[in-house]
């Protein structure tokens, strides 16, 4: 199939209800869009119909309301076009009352207290800016999923209020400049990283198949240390797959751009193309089903989680987010000068007051048990929010804070000493790929997203946080006798107050750490210290103003979130006891014996058995240290679980069982490397990072 015909090939898209719906009621359905205005139930009415004929076409038979709880990962529930006909026969067929409303189960999902058991009635809300597609033979229709007395239960509805609210407020701004914008759009474009492994290899280490990630594991004698598999060749296996990955992806129109090898071995990158961030929202959700279900067709596991291996590079999704008009201007490009583009100062300005002011609001978006493994680990951006502008932007905010005139540099050649390649302009500042929240040109990345999360979260926050500073400099401004003077006034005080946020140097350095310090920035090293930031007075009140969370749903986010990270972090306790009593104990045991015997073999017959005392004798050792550890795991398993799933038993699994399962592995690794590979019960590092060939 040539590509033309390939892409979008599965997606109601455009195209495609252009042909299938009368021309008054597609002009309708983008008005209501455009507009963000709700559609008459006679014209969904005729949209489900078209959407029907379109999907039996294509062998459907069944449709799903597909929507994402807050499990992070998306649910559906399959119900079939047919209906019963009074001569015993049946029809195919779509209401628009089926299309705009459904009704799952909303007790089971994680509600944080919103809903209770028998209080079981939710609803899913379509939304028509995001296309229907098909997936696996059944036609998906992206919606909203809310409680009985419309509380948000899962990630879509908030990253739709926080679009609503970026996009009122930041209209009121740009029409001080004279500017005829209708509407603002978020755009965005995930960069997820990921491993590949052997499905054989995953399938015998119950680490990665109960949690994701390792558990177990001494270093091999190679790692990342050559650099050899950044940007290195693909290996076929792996062109085989992302090929199908590509295909895949396109014929749900989504415009997967970019592929390559990541630092670490096994480790792989995809990109898209940005687009609106609540389909760019609903496409990585899918991106990621996607690629899990196209590995295992070639024998591979797709492993998502941000730390799947120690000692090499973890995973992360790099959030590229950007703000353009109706009219494609983007408020984030600086045009040629920008130190004369008062637009552009001020929404940057607007940007380094939003991020400063709510640091513990970014920290939180990226917080899960498993981002805790990856951030500050000199692999990702530490786990203190500061964000990179480079010299020139920084320079240009510095002197108008000082009330002097920029010395803009020259433009500098960069010429590469051979006359057959280019010569071409350097530019304005180099890239930091150590921030967390880095200028890059035309967009902010946003690095500190966990490769599993999904972007809905981080977004919301981005959204809601840039409303509240347009809000509040358009307050100013409406008020100003001259606009000039104003914007100058905003962005002096932003520097002042807080300029702080701006670093453009090594953010893996301790010395950083040193300066963040004293700074008075934040360092919520881990979830369980993040979380509590979120239900603060300063918060619930930003997002009730901006109309993206209620108090209610605010608490429910954190018990939600606190009960995962704590029933995670349980899990990986109780593998770690599994696979160590079951598994590792018994293998160390089994060889020591066959060392033992040996000895009494060797010594017999007059031959040194020293090399098989020692070993045993050091085998000894590790087994009772491994025994008593495991007993310490236990005990601080136990005091965890009588506190329940709260703060208060997520602080007893960040003090005492994940140090209690940091000593557990030690022990068990120092074993791994003085027991027999024959007798080791699963496969180890080396056999798992150079699986795939």
């Amino acid at each position: 199939m040539i590509m033309s015909e390939l892409y979008g090939s599965m997606v109601f898209d455009d195209a495609v209800m252009a042909r299938y719906l009368p021309e008054e009621t597609y002009a309708e359905l983008k008005r209501c869009c455009a507009s963000d205005l709700p559609l008459s139930l006679d014209v969904a009415n005729v949209i489900a119909n078209a959407m029907k004929d379109w999907a039996v076409e294509k062998g459907v038979t069944h449709f799903t309301h597909w929507f994402q709880p807050m499990t992070g990962i998306t649910a559906e529930k399959h119900d079939s076009f047919i209906s019963p006909t009074a001569d015993g026969g049946v029809i195919m067929e779509l209401s628009g009352k089926e299309l705009i409303k459904g009704e799952p189960d909303a007790s089971s999902f994680p509600n944080g207290g919103l809903r209770s058991t028998f209080e079981a009635r939710g609803y899913t809300a379509w939304d028509p800016t995001s296309n229907a597609f098909i997936k696996d033979g059944i036609l998906c229709i992206p919606t909203a999923f809310c409680s009985y007395n419309g509380d948000a239960l899962d990630k879509k509805t908030p990253l739709l209020r926080s679009m609503e609210a970026v996009n009122k407020q930041g209209v009121r701004l740009l029409r001080l400049f004279g500017r005829k914008t209708e509407r603002l759009n978020v755009t965005v474009g995930p960069e997820q990283e990921y491993f590949l492994i052997d499905t054989e290899a995953f399938k015998k280490r119950k680490d990665l198949f109960y949690t994701g990630r390792t558990l177990f594991g001494a270093r091999p004698p190679k790692g990342q240390e050559l650099e050899d598999h950044y940007f290195g060749a693909i290996k076929p296996r792996v062109v085989r797959y992302m090929k199908e990955l590509d295909e895949e992806l396109w014929k749900v129109g989504i415009l997967a751009k970019t592929k390559h090898n990541e630092v670490a071995p096994a480790q792989h990158e995809f990109a898209p193309i940005f687009t609106t961030v609540n389909v760019a929202s609903d496409q990585n959700q899918l991106t990621m089903e996607i690629m899990k279900k196209v590995a295992a067709k070639h024998g591979m596991t797709c492993l998502l989680h941000e730390k799947p291996f120690d000692g090499v590079n973890g995973s992360g999704k790099h959030n590229n987010w950007s703000l353009c008009t109706n009219f494609g201007h983007n408020l984030f490009d600086p045009g040629k000068s920008p130190e004369d583009n008062a637009q552009f100062l001020l929404i940057l300005a607007a940007v380094i007051s939003a991020v400063d002011k709510h640091q513990d609001l970014l920290r939180i978006a990226v917080a899960s048990a498993g981002n805790d493994h990856r951030l500050g680990a000199n692999e990702a951006p530490p786990a203190i929010v500061s964000m990179y502008l480079g010299d020139e932007l920084t320079g240009i905010l510095q002197a108008i804070a000082d009330g002097r005139t920029f010395s803009r540099r020259a433009k500098c050649e960069v010429k590469l000493g051979v006359h057959v390649l280019p010569q071409f302009a350097m530019d304005s500042s180099d890239r930091n790929r150590t921030s967390p929240f880095a200028f890059t040109g035309n967009k902010f990345e946003f690095r500190m997203p966990g490769s599993a999360q999904s972007i809905a979260g981080v977004n919301v926050v981005l959204n809601t946080i840039m409303a509240e500073e347009f809000s509040l400099f358009a307050d100013e401004l409406e008020k100003a006798d001259d606009l000039k003077a104003g914007i100058s006034a905003i962005i002096k005080r932003v520097m002042k107050e807080h300029g702080r946020i701006i670093f453009n140097g090594n953010n893996y350095s301790e010395e950083w750490v040193a300066e963040a310090q004293k700074r008075g920035l934040l360092n919520l090293a881990s979830t369980i210290d993040a979380l509590p930031c979120l239900t603060s007075q300063k918060n619930v009140a930003l997002f009730e103003r901006q109309g993206v969370f209620s108090e209610r749903e605010l608490r429910s986010r954190e018990e939600v979130y606190t009960e995962t990270y704590c029933r995670l972090i349980n899990i990986e306790a109780m593998t770690m006891l599994d696979m160590t009593n079951m598994e590792i104990l018994p293998s160390a045991l089994s060889y020591k014996k066959e060392l033992v015997k040996t000895a009494k073999s060797s010594i017999a017959v007059n031959v040194d058995a020293s090399a098989e005392i020692e070993i045993s004798v050091l085998l000894a050792e590790l087994i009772n240290t491994a025994r008593k550890r495991v007993s310490t795991l236990k005990s601080a398993l136990d005091e965890a679980h009588g506190l329940g799933v709260g703060l208060e038993s997520g602080r007893c699994y960040r003090d005492k069982v994940i140090p209690s399962m940091t000593e557990l592995r030690k022990t068990c690794d120092e074993l791994e490397l003085n027991v027999a590979k024959d007798f080791w019960p699963f496969p180890n590092y080396g056999d798992v990072l150079f699986s795939v060939h």
